[in-house]
């Protein structure tokens, strides 16, 4: 596994790309501008998370990988076609770095309530996670659906900001069941995207839908899922997905888990 040191990360930081789709833009809450060579954002004034209105930075991406799908009994042509749009879909496993602060669990960043990220940790959003975002909202499209970046890497800083926010609006205890406390966001990992409209509002949509039955397919895991809040830490949030490769989030799908009872974590503020 490709490991990235900390020197790398900062010279990294500094690039930056165009969030592929419609960009969506929510704003009730006065929340400051996060400067340029981050990423800016806008908080939803919901009860979730905040929505992007730039450009998110990037890190290196990920070698590329390959998978062959074979199906005995289609005709050559379809089967070749088949395997072509899998291989296409396909996303490795986000690289990891070599910087002391963060756990991994089985070659995964760990970011939730009991694993905190250092503060000084800014990749920018992964460029290996925005491809392949790229993909999973071009194969929407394809139905008729569109899948939107709202929002993708946050800084520390920024997400003290918007935390703070929403504890002066809906008091702490609320705000922890939705916002994350700086340095526990998997934004902050740059792995992280929400979709389309972050509130409740995206629950049970064609996009909602078809984003649980296929983001897997594209390296992602629904990461908040409906009943799940006690085990997450966080309510349900059809629009919030986390990169993690094609390969684990398929298994991830497949077991009807979350990230923390697939690892066997918990996810609560220890103090």
């Amino acid at each position: 596994m490709k490991r990235i040191s900390k020197i790398t990360l900062i010279l990294m930081a500094a690039a930056s790309m165009t969030a592929c789709g419609k960009v969506g833009e929510r704003s009730s809450l006065p929340i400051p501008q996060q400067p340029a060579a981050t990423v800016t954002e806008a908080a939803t004034g919901t009860s979730a998370e905040e929505s992007t209105t730039a450009a998110d930075t990037t890190t290196t991406a990920a070698a590329d990988s390959s998978e062959t799908v074979t199906t005995t009994a289609a005709p050559a042509q379809q089967q070749s076609a088949q395997t072509s749009s899998s291989s296409d879909n396909y996303g490795p496993a986000p690289v990891q770095y070599d910087i002391p602060g963060l756990t991994y669990i089985n070659g995964v960043l760990i970011a939730n309530k009991s694993y905190s990220l250092p503060a000084d940790f800014a990749p920018g959003l992964d460029s290996t996670c925005y491809n392949q975002f790229c993909k999973l909202s071009s194969a929407a499209a394809q139905e008729g659906l569109n899948i939107y970046l709202s929002s993708g890497f946050r800084s520390y800083d920024y997400q003290a900001q918007i935390y703070n926010n929403y504890c002066a609006r809906d008091g702490q205890a609320a705000a922890d069941t939705y916002s994350a406390r700086p340095g526990y966001s998997e934004h902050q990992t740059g792995l992280a995207i929400d979709v389309n409209q972050i509130d409740d509002s995206f629950i049970g949509t064609p996009e909602a839908i078809w984003l649980e039955n296929h983001c897997h397919e594209f390296g992602f895991i629904l990461r908040y899922p409906q009943g799940k809040q006690d085990i997450t830490g966080y309510q349900y949030e059809s629009w919030h997905i986390r990169y993690v490769g094609t390969d684990l989030a398929t298994q991830i799908h497949a077991s009807g888990l979350t990230l923390e009872e697939y690892f066997g974590i918990d996810s609560y503020y220890h103090s």
